[in-house]
């Protein structure tokens, strides 16, 4: 009985990562590309230059295409507190219910409404009330994240609430929205999400551009995309570094399995590689720095790093979380490197080599990477807690047979293998598309330009 309870929860840790690890790259490119497509649209209303409109009318195809995906693979997670986690509900349901819902009120209606408006309206209403639309949009698009990351956030420092019979009740909502983790957890996703889209953009348009797309459009995107991945990642490294520090106080057994420190000690190295022996406690091949983690994580050289050791059982799995942040700061460093030089490119020449092009390319989708690995440290740095502190996460699981977590789990991963191919394969097809599509220069943006223009002289003259 125990051996089948042990499987069922590991397959129901492997089927709520598979569904989030899935979901939570699609909302990762629509928060910020909502705002970047009313940055694209608000261009077009100053300079009435077409150009802007093309660039618009490109992404929000991307956006839709994205937008619904997310939307479909996001009811699934709600799916599974109820088939697979019924104790969480159960022990602090009253916390999550509503943050939940204020998610799906708020937000996703929000988005859902005014995003018919972005996609269709734009020859049926004013120009400048589709743009009011597309604000709207990325207002929702943030709103949405604000939800998940407030609940996600007190899942990692929970407070404003007390036990009673064992169920968690609210006492103070503002504690619990803006618990101690949140504001930095928000700004750090919110940053990642400028990064993602920024790069998926010049991925994307470098692309268009080896393929012998000559337009102003995909050139534009590009410098514009590069500029902003350029200061974003600056400001993603200073919010990090505050991160860190926040997650040193509030969970050090975290800290300690992203550091491989295995016992508590001052003037700790910065391990650059090592292979984590959970049994040995010690690090094989290690590689580090002297003095580098006291130094970065307390600012002192002295400074003193709790190790895994002190905290027993309840401590993580150390390889996932220590490969994944160095998998996340591996990645950030190579969006600094490619974004700062392809900036210093066009700043000499006004243009990009080839190769060049082709690292935009390669990283197209570095962003997913940098994601899925940051939100690996981030869960699974909290095991054995489903709630820190409050609930773990082998109490919470579900006491079905393991054979039907396991059929739904090998569905899972075939429907989302089959949808991530036809994303894939959509947004390269599409970016084909505009190369050989006249109306994307010439024709129908243009005539959009001109009707924006006539609508305004008309409304001038009367």
């Amino acid at each position: 009985m125990e051996t089948e309870l042990a499987t069922t929860l590991v397959l129901s840790r492997i089927q709520f990562a598979a569904n989030i690890s899935f979901h939570i790259l699609f909302p990762t490119i629509t928060m910020a590309l909502g705002w970047l497509l009313f940055y694209f649209k608000l261009r077009f209303e100053i300079s009435q230059h077409p150009v802007w409109m093309r660039i618009y009318r490109f992404w929000v195809k991307i956006f839709a295409l994205t937008f619904a995906i997310g939307v479909v693979t996001g009811i699934t997670m709600s799916f599974q507190f109820g088939t697979n986690w019924p104790g969480f509900m159960e022990k602090v349901g009253n916390i999550a219910g509503p943050l939940l819902g204020y998610e799906v009120m708020s937000a996703f209606f929000l988005e859902a409404t005014f995003l018919g408006v972005m996609l269709f309206g734009i020859r049926r209403v004013p120009s400048k009330l589709h743009t009011l639309a597309t604000l709207v949009v990325a207002i929702g698009t943030s709103l949405s994240a604000f939800w998940i990351i407030a609940l996600n956030s007190w899942m990692h420092t929970p407070t404003g609430f007390v036990m009673e019979n064992g169920v968690a009740m609210p006492t103070d909502w503002m504690a619990i929205i803006f618990n101690p983790s949140m504001p930095y957890r928000l700004a750090h996703m919110m940053l990642a999400s400028f990064l993602t889209a920024s790069f998926l953009i010049a991925g994307i348009s470098a692309y268009r551009l080896l393929k012998g797309d000559q337009k102003s459009a995909p050139k534009l995107a590009l410098k514009q995309s590069l500029g902003l991945a350029a200061i974003v990642i600056v400001i993603q490294i200073t919010v990090g570094d505050l991160h860190g520090l926040n997650t040193l106080k509030h969970q050090p057994a975290k800290i300690a399995a992203m550091e491989a420190v295995w016992h508590t000690e001052k003037a700790a190295p910065l391990v650059l590689f090592a292979w984590p022996n959970e049994n040995t406690q010690h690090n094989d091949f290690e590689v580090s720095i002297p003095y580098g983690a006291s130094l970065l994580l307390t600012h002192e050289l002295e400074g003193e790093i709790q190790g895994l050791a002190s905290f027993g059982e309840n401590r993580p799995p150390v390889k996932p979380v220590f490969f994944g942040f160095r998998i996340m700061v591996g990645v950030g460093i190579l969006m600094l490197l490619v974004s700062w030089l392809g900036v210093w490119f066009y700043w000499r020449r006004k243009s990009w080599p080839k190769w060049m092009l082709q690292s935009f390319v390669a990283m197209s989708f570095s962003g997913w990477v940098a994601t899925i690995a940051g939100w690996y440290v981030t869960e699974v740095g909290r095991q054995p807690w489903l709630v820190q502190g409050v609930l773990k996460t082998a109490d919470a699981v579900t006491s079905l047979p393991s054979h039907n977590v396991a059929i739904s789990l090998a569905m899972y991963l075939l429907v989302y293998l089959v949808l991530m191919a036809a994303y894939l394969h959509t947004v390269f097809y599409l970016a084909r598309k505009a190369i050989v599509v006249e109306e994307y220069e010439t024709g129908d943006l243009a005539d959009v330009a001109k009707a924006s223009l006539n609508t305004q002289e008309n409304k001038h003259v009367s």
